[in-house]
């Protein structure tokens, strides 16, 4: 065992990580278990909130700090890159010490990162806190899928990721709006601020409502359970064999990992605008293959891969996992460019933060509701191919209608069939990922499908910058709004049933 392994090992034994029980009146409700999905909720809207509330922050940083879009946009991509590299990672250190542990204290480095990047006093120190925000974000969000999936019924399963992919609609809705509000009439700073009393709820709520996830003499749990967690899935051929406790940590693939992404969105960045030589860009693409190589190559050999090969070769889950990818990029495109967009067409900029809501508002309530309004015969994959052709629709429609001089219902229409079609669709993969992954494996597992959402994000975040600086803002933006629904096409043949060997 390395020496992480050994440190996390020796906190355990004294104490220091180990996981207290609920309350006996919490553990023995039969419906204990919602109150276990409302605080991974909780995790779901601060995490989507942070990532939306930027949008209409971007113009206030560049007057404040003096520079450039592709800049500011780091502000964003600093805390997507941090989850890309550490969510795997994350995941198998909650087997050491508990999800439990981790996702509390998650909440706790997340509030105070916050708190202190609403006083930072230039623009790479912000970046620097928002890297550290990440770090909390990861450990809330590399255990939230799994608490959800291994906490509640089989028969609840797709209800509680649903409700889960709501409170992520529901903060990413109340981001622009919220946003503009605090900078119109606060300052951008209070967009940070605003995190830390939901962070101190979510600690205190942590602490009550979870239930226990691991102790340190690795005895099956006695605390009961509201009603029987989900069974263990099968073990498909061809997956890796669980290995909770051996082998050592994979710090060569981690590096890879973050070196890659980072390379790949630097360059991106320097494309946008970015005041980098021309030399500086080829480098970087040329670290990004050679660094995605090294990765691939790491983790065939590695012990523990962070990434573990076995697993994402396991049928359904690869798949599962880049339509994971594919709809957190369609979801995070309009909301960067959309406020560009609307903003050139002479919409005010209290109507623009309104109209940006609508697409993560409509995903908010078609990921509560919308299954219930689909035929019930419909399987996951049925759900996932029509929620998939929803949203091409909904962005085709963003593209082909005319933005000024349109009505308010012509110019809301597209964007809600967008919403909601993604909002069908994420549930439904999340459900398929997770029921192929074999329930041993389910904190890794669950890190892998959210590190497929943050690079989802990252690039929603980075492309609309890119088309925007190449092309211009109606054609750069229109040109990007109809790849994504080329893309969306994509996620529709990506979704295959799920076929046993």
């Amino acid at each position: 065992m390395n020496a992480a392994s050994t440190l996390t090992s020796r906190l355990l034994t004294t104490g220091l990580l180990t996981e207290r029980p609920r309350p006996r009146g919490i553990a023995g409700w039969r419906h204990a278990h919602w109150l276990a999905v409302g605080t991974v909720c909780l995790g779901a809207f601060l995490g989507q909130l942070t990532a939306s509330v930027t949008a209409l922050v971007y113009p206030a940083l560049q007057r404040h700090f003096g520079t450039g879009f592709a800049a500011v946009e780091w502000v964003a991509l600093a805390y997507l890159l941090v989850l890309v590299a550490l969510l795997a990672p994350v995941g198998r250190l909650s087997d050491l010490v508990g999800r439990k542990t981790m996702y509390i204290g998650g909440f706790a480095v997340f509030g105070l990162a916050s708190l202190g990047a609403g006083f930072a006093d230039g623009l790479g120190t912000l970046v620097a806190l928002r890297a550290v925000q990440a770090v909390g974000g990861a450990m809330m969000q590399a255990n939230s899928v799994a608490l959800v999936a291994r906490g509640v019924p089989e028969h609840a399963m797709r209800r509680a990721l649903g409700i889960q992919a709501a409170a992520q609609g529901l903060g990413l809705a109340l981001g622009p709006s919220l946003g503009g509000l605090l900078v119109e009439h606060a300052s951008w700073r209070w967009v940070f601020w605003i995190n830390v009393p939901v962070a101190l709820v979510g600690v205190l709520a942590g602490w009550f409502l979870l239930p226990r996830t691991h102790r340190p003499d690795a005895r099956p749990l006695t605390e009961p359970l509201s009603e029987p967690a989900t069974r263990p899935v099968p073990r498909p051929r061809g997956a890796a064999r669980p290995d909770p406790d051996g082998g050592r940590f994979d710090l060569a693939g981690l590096l890879l990992l973050a070196a890659s992404t980072t390379a790949l969105l630097l360059a991106l960045s320097a494309a946008s605008g970015l005041p980098l030589p021309g030399w500086a860009v080829a480098a970087l693409l040329l670290a990004t293959v050679l660094c995605a190589l090294g990765l691939v190559r790491q983790e065939r050999r590695a012990t523990r891969p962070i990434l573990a090969p076995g697993l994402v070769n396991t049928p359904g889950v690869r798949p599962g996992l880049a339509v994971s990818l594919i709809g957190y990029l369609l979801l995070f495109c309009p909301l960067v460019l959309g406020p560009v967009l609307l903003a050139e067409a002479g919409l005010p900029t209290g109507r623009v933060g309104l109209l940006i809501t609508l697409l993560p508002a409509a995903f908010a309530v078609a990921a509560t509701a919308g299954g219930a309004l689909l035929p019930r015969g419909w399987s996951d994959v049925a759900r996932c191919r029509f929620g998939a052709a929803l949203a091409g629709a909904g962005l085709l429609g963003c593209v082909l209608l005319p933005v000024a001089g349109a009505p308010a219902t012509a110019q809301a229409f597209p964007l809600l069939v967008a919403g909601w079609g993604l909002g069908v669709l994420l549930p439904a993969n999340n459900a398929l990922v997770m029921r192929a992954i074999p329930a041993e494996c389910s904190a890794v597992g669950g890190g892998m499908v959210n590190m497929a959402r943050s690079l989802g994000t990252a690039l929603g975040t980075a492309l609309p910058v890119l088309g925007v600086h190449l092309a211009g803002p109606v054609l750069g933006g229109r040109a990007v709004l109809l790849a994504l629904a080329a893309v969306a096409v994509l996620a529709v043949a990506l979704t295959r049933p799920v076929r046993r060997r």
